[in-house]
């Protein structure tokens, strides 16, 4: 959604932070440094993508294309005039591998018709000409408010491969019925019963509708969850396990902050009957646990080929948070807003009870573009160890083990006094990242540490942390349990020290890879 005027915004209580356990380690004055002052250096990611200029928020699921992954996403060409109010069209960018990104400009303009700007969405492809814009037209459904009141979803097509749209008319295929809340089409194919499905965000419910010419549609049914905040940004899919379970997986953005839940990703597995989705459990488990992984989308994974991998699909998220989504330095300092998770492989795994889940890991495209590697090895830490190691943008990857510990992880981006950093790590049920310590976009203090659950007994923990110059994303283990925030450290802060707590750990094949990305 284009504008903060357009997302209900929730407060709720904050949870501790662990980073407070660390010896010497108060909240300086400093870390609320100006963005002004803190130009001395760009803000701008390393390897992940950003806006190229003004404002972007929602991604759109990318589609494979002529041999590439075309990937929308809400673009605001006026941020620096009309601020979010200024309302949004969808801009393009093109990638082979999901790390390397070509800018191919605005693709669905805004303001071209009577219904003013447009809103989230999806795209597909309509191999079999049943929209009537011809055999592999692209099909863009996408939520817009004339007058910034009823909610309804619009039609454009494209017949040159997705780089630019028409709009299908100026009246709406599925008008609003009604109701406040009506937005976010999410839209796949159900080959098996010959007919698109459409699942909405309706509040607390994800509505489905059927429709044979993707410009007429018809509600058959819903699923309802209340206490997670108003559900957005909805996503079905079907993917295979490992071991041979079949599993359809609904997604939603939620705000789950008043609850004490997360404020990204939920999503349910179960099952999907082409009409109504029967959940395994009630309660949703999360994809990310982090602040700052919203209107998140799953999308297709395909190999060079274009053949389709029925166990794998890849997942990219708005590092931002309609709680604090202008409080960033980057248009100040690089004249951009908006940047984006790293692509993400997700795969359904078996939990030891029997159920299932979705784990994460970063694209394996990563590894094409690694500039530089340090291995550091095995280091033996107790209390606290400053490493040589400095940078702004990199990887780390450890096996932290221990006999008795409280906790364990690090300080990335530490300052030279060692007041300021990012802490990232474990600590007794819990693994965490906590930024109370830098510079970072909530002023309110309410959400700092995010945290997820972790079994101290197996006493070890594998650690994956990407860091970038605005972002920190924590893979914990085999990817059940990722941390994806958004913080904003003095360019100058560039430090990197191991600590634990209560004991002693040996971080053992510590190995750090910087990436270049063209």
């Amino acid at each position: 959604m284009p504008g903060i005027s357009r997302r209900s915004l929730f407060i709720a209580s904050t949870v501790g932070a662990a980073g407070a356990l660390l010896p010497a380690v108060s909240k300086p004055a400093a870390a609320q440094a100006t963005a002004e002052a803190a130009c001395a250096g760009s803000y701008r990611a390393e390897y992940h993508f950003t806006v190229p200029d003004q404002w972007m928020n929602d991604p759109q699921r990318p589609v494979w294309i002529d041999g590439e992954y075309h990937y929308y996403y809400l673009y605001n060409p006026d941020y620096s005039t009309g601020g979010t109010a200024a309302g949004t069209a969808w801009r393009l960018a093109t990638s082979t591998d999901l790390v390397s990104f070509t800018d191919r400009g605005i693709a669905v303009p805004k303001d071209t018709t009577p219904n003013g700007d447009v809103w989230s969405g999806s795209a597909v492809i309509d191999t079999g000409n049943t929209a009537g814009f011809g055999a592999g037209a692209v099909i863009v459904l996408a939520t817009m408010a004339p007058d910034d009141v009823a909610q309804a979803q619009f039609l454009y097509y494209s017949t040159d491969g997705g780089r630019t749209f028409t709009p299908h008319g100026t009246a709406p295929v599925l008008p609003n019925p009604g109701v406040r809340d009506f937005r976010d089409p999410k839209v796949i194919r159900d080959e098996e019963r010959g007919r698109w499905v459409m699942a909405l965000a309706e509040n607390d419910k994800v509505g489905f509708y059927h429709s044979a010419d993707l410009k007429s549609w018809t509600y058959v049914g819903g699923f309802i969850k209340g206490g997670i905040g108003v559900l957005e940004c909805p996503d079905l899919f079907r993917i295979r396990a490992a071991d041979g379970t079949w599993k359809w997986v609904l997604g939603v953005s939620a705000n789950g902050k008043g609850s004490g839940l997360p404020s990204t990703y939920a999503y349910w597995t179960g099952s999907f009957d082409g009409t109504a989705f029967t959940p395994d459990a009630s309660d949703p488990q999360w994809l990310d646990h982090g602040w700052d992984w919203y209107a998140a989308v799953t999308f297709e994974k395909r190999d060079a080929t274009g053949t389709l991998d029925p166990a794998a699909r890849y997942a990219i998220g708005w590092m931002n948070h309609w709680d604090y989504a202008n409080t960033t330095p980057t248009f100040e300092c690089d004249g951009f807003n908006g940047t984006d998770s790293i692509v993400r492989e997700v795969t359904l795994k078996r939990a030891a009870d029997g159920t299932y889940y979705l784990a994460s890991q970063p694209v394996a495209g990563l590894d094409n573009h690694v500039s530089r590697t340090v291995s550091l090895g095995d280091l033996e830490v107790s209390g606290s160890r400053l490493l040589g190691y400095t940078g702004t943008a990199y990887e780390l990857t450890t096996e932290i083990t221990w006999e008795q510990l409280a906790g364990a992880g690090m300080q990335l981006r530490r300052s030279l006094d060692g007041g300021r950093h990012i802490d990232a790590g474990i600590h007794d049920s819990y693994a965490y990242v906590n930024r109370a310590y830098t510079t970072g976009p909530d002023s309110s203090g309410r959400w700092q540490e995010s945290r997820s659950p972790f079994d101290p007994s197996s006493r070890t923990v594998r650690l994956r942390i990407l860091v970038d110059r605005t972002s920190i994303e924590m893979f914990v283990d085999d990817g059940r349990y990722v941390h994806s925030t958004e913080a904003f450290p003095d360019p100058a802060d560039t430090g990197l020290a191991l600590y634990t707590i209560g004991g002693t750990a040996v971080f053992r094949n510590t190995v750090i890879r910087e990436f270049a990305v063209g």
